[in-house]
């Protein structure tokens, strides 16, 4: 019978080659009259399988088969496309018989003759990983590792049995543990023939004696380079095996014990994460495969392992670290993003803890009413600049500490710069879009509006444990524009911004001019300008805010981007809805994303035009979500970190200029509560900012920005953070004491 007529069950494994280890042996010339070959003797101690196993992806697409490829202690694993008739297929897929591993196996020739694996889309590094067999599934298995689960089943109950005893004895031989010494030299298929040699110097009429003597010469050196070879080796395993209890229980310890303790692994195997376990709990069968997914099928989960967003902003916003970082995205033929895994290298414990105040102080007085009516009838087609109101309607912030409260979410941007230092471009992009539309968040139910600055009015915001700086200036009076400027971990931010609103009635327009540049350390830069708000039943019904028009966000080198925030209608009462895509320079389209801006965004390979809310999108994947409201949001509706931006402790008084705006004293008054004060205060400010048209008429400048001569434009001319930590602030006047109006 021929295999093609009578189906023939081959074992799912590929070969399984353990040799031990060679001895050292120095190599010695050939006898004469043969050419003399020196050889290194082939030590193995290598473990070598492939095969096709099931992986769960999620429900959406269940179980997909997988090549898996284990090797010197690491298991990796990619998808497999078809590629009928393409020839060498499976040598490029790297499956094809290379002397070490060999096809055997239906599953697997069946993907050598008309299908091949793709690149790797993860790996698994062995030591640091665990295995357990399925109780209610002869054929399932699962490796559990720091960052990931992976389910696994295979075709046959013999087929789990051999990948498992396959797993543990690649383990054994590729030990962490065996770096302290044990481990021998490996050596590779190397052999030095002395033919070419021997032949050449016969043409020269040389003696036999003497061209031994030189042949002898040539594998003492030979010998003595493979000596100094093997020291070296060494020397780094030696290295390696010195940080071997930092890796395992130091701050990466940490997350692996973390990422295993989740598993429910006994505690008394969490100290090598080495074990293998035929049992485990009901509890994690009864979740098997739904929670536990895997960064390869990232673009199809709900909220995977490698997406930590959660954890991410958790870090962020209390300690403004963000640890896990997504890269490396490949498209398959089918249009998916295939994400693979980068780690930031800053950890929790490299930051400073900074505690900050969580609540605003309690009001000494209680605020009084005000006639709304009479002041919006006097104020209607008017600037709202130009017009006073009274404190009431303010809120303890000024417009420069509310351009600092768009950077809310800046780990946005140091994931970006991880992606783009990795040459993930896309995930880059997606990354500045969902920061972009983060700046919005915060404007839900904000019912009162910031202080104008003062011209020469500043603000500082120094953040280690965010890794950010920023500082913000009031550039000029009339037009109103407030310039900032931002640096980060690998990225700077900077821009400056005009206001222009208009009172009508029942509802006021604020159009944003100007434009926000982003500029990575690798010469990348995005640019954008943010849409139209507009504040709805300033006299009856609930008062609320809605961002409207297109975003576009245009980048340097590969990709731009598109935001459409949709304005609500009578027929379509789907609000604060975002919806866009990327595409590259030729137009094509790489990713679309959806969203909302107070909510979250998400990002698809999947059109999503026609679709109204993300939730009815289908493997859509999270980019950014909102973190939680404050728990003391005060009248103001104050996130928690807008609650830290007018903060002022003795020792940071002691740093700030006297231009600050944590110095300004209607607004340290309303903060406290002191509305009379506050309100006396802020009618003696506005009469000094009427003196500042006078004031730049004359020739003021602004003294840490300066105004591009071509576009306009202000720049950060540097020079503030010096003269901070120097604590020199000659010629910054105090324009919130007391003054002459002559």
């Amino acid at each position: 019978m021929t295999q093609s007529s009578h189906h023939i069950h081959h074992h799912a494994l590929c070969c399984l080659s353990a040799a031990p280890p060679q001895p050292d042996a120095p190599p010695t010339p050939a006898p004469e009259p043969a050419a003399a070959t020196a050889t290194a003797a082939p030590g193995s101690g290598s473990v070598a399988v492939a095969g096709v196993l099931h992986k769960w992806t999620n429900y959406g697409r269940g179980w997909r088969e997988r090549w898996f490829s284990l090797r010197d202690g690491v298991l990796s694993y990619s998808k497999i496309r078809s590629d009928a008739g393409a020839a060498g297929g499976a040598a490029e897929g790297g499956i094809a018989e290379d002397g070490e591993v060999r096809l055997i196996g239906g599953a697997s020739a069946r993907i050598a003759g008309d299908r091949r694996p793709e690149k790797p889309a993860g790996v698994v590094c062995l030591k640091v990983s665990a295995f357990r067999e399925s109780k209610s599934d002869d054929r399932r298995f699962y490796i559990f590792s720091p960052t990931k689960t992976l389910h696994l089943k295979t075709d046959s109950k013999d087929d789990r049995v051999a990948w498992i005893e396959a797993l543990i004895l690649a383990r054994s031989v590729y030990s962490l543990r065996s770096f302290s010494g044990r481990i021998s030299f490996v050596q590779s298929d190397v052999s030095v023939s002395t033919a070419r040699l021997r032949n050449r110097m016969r043409q020269e009429g040389l003696n036999e004696s003497l061209i031994r003597d030189c042949e002898q010469i040539m594998l003492s050196e030979f010998s003595s380079y493979r000596k100094q070879l093997k020291l070296r080796y060494e020397d780094h395993l030696s290295l390696f095996g010195s940080s071997r209890h930092h890796f395992e229980e130091g701050k990466d310890g940490n997350i692996i014990q973390g990422a295993l303790s989740r598993n429910e692994f006994p505690s008394s195997r969490r100290g090598n994460f080495s074990e293998y376990s035929t049992t485990e709990s009901d509890d994690f069968e009864k979740q098997d495969g739904g929670d536990l997914t895997c960064e390869e099928e990232s673009t199809f989960f709900d909220a995977a392992d490698y997406f930590t967003e959660s954890n991410s902003r958790s870090s962020a916003m209390s300690s403004s670290t963000d640890c896990g970082v997504h890269s490396g995205t490949n498209i398959d033929n089918s249009g998916c993003l295939e994400i693979e895994n980068v780690q930031m290298q800053d950890s929790d414990n490299m930051l400073p803890q900074i505690k900050r105040r969580s609540k605003l102080p309690e009001p000494t007085e209680k605020e009084k009413g005000i006639s709304l009516w009479s002041i919006i009838k006097d104020s209607v087609g008017k600037d709202l600049t130009r017009v006073c109101l009274p404190v009431y309607f303010n809120e303890p912030l000024s417009s420069l500490q509310k351009c600092f409260e768009d950077l809310e979410y800046s780990y946005l941007l140091d994931q970006a710069y991880e992606h783009g230092k990795v040459g993930n471009s896309l995930m880059r992009i997606l990354k500045v879009a969902a920061f972009a539309v983060s700046g919005y968040a915060s404007s839900v139910a904000r019912p009162c509006k910031p202080f104008n600055p003062l011209l020469g009015e500043t603000y500082e915001a120094d953040f280690p444990d965010r890794r950010i700086r920023f500082f913000a200036e009031k550039v000029s009076h009339h037009p109103m524009l407030i310039a900032c400027h931002s640096e980060g971990k690998g990225w700077k931010f900077w821009g400056d911004s005009n206001v222009k609103s208009k009172f009508w009635g029942q509802s006021i327009q604020v159009d944003p001019v100007g434009v926000l540049t982003l500029e990575f350390d690798d010469g990348e830069i995005f640019q954008w300008s943010k849409v139209t708000t507009t504040i709805n039943n300033l006299i009856l019904g609930k008062l609320y805010c809605n961002h409207h028009g297109t975003m576009h966000i245009k980048g340097n080198q590969q990709y731009s981007c598109k935001l459409k925030f949709k304005e609500p209608s009578l027929l379509d009462r789907n609000t604060r809805l975002v919806q866009g895509f990327v595409e590259d320079n030729d137009g094509k389209k790489a990713s679309f994303l959806i969203g909302k801006w107070d909510e979250n965004m998400y990002y698809s390979n999947l059109d999503t035009s026609k679709i109204r809310s993300a939730d009815q999108l289908q493997g859509a994947s999270l980019l950014w979500e909102k973190s939680k409201p404050s728990p003391n949001p005060t009248r103001y509706n104050l996130s928690s970190f807008a609650i830290t931006l007018n903060e002022l402790t003795p020792e940071l008084q002691e740093k700030l200029p006297p231009t600050d705006s944590r110095l300004r004293p209607d607004q340290r008054h309303l903060e406290n509560g002191e509305y009379e004060k506050a309100n006396t205060e802020k009618l003696r400010l506005e009469r000094r900012q009427r003196m500042s048209t006078k004031l730049q008429d004359n020739g003021w400048k602004p003294r840490w920005f300066e105004q591009d001569a071509e576009d306009g434009t202000y720049h950060y001319k540097g020079g503030y953070w010096e003269a901070r930590d120097q604590g020199r602030w000659d010629g910054c006047l105090n324009i919130f004491g007391e003054f002459s109006e002559t």
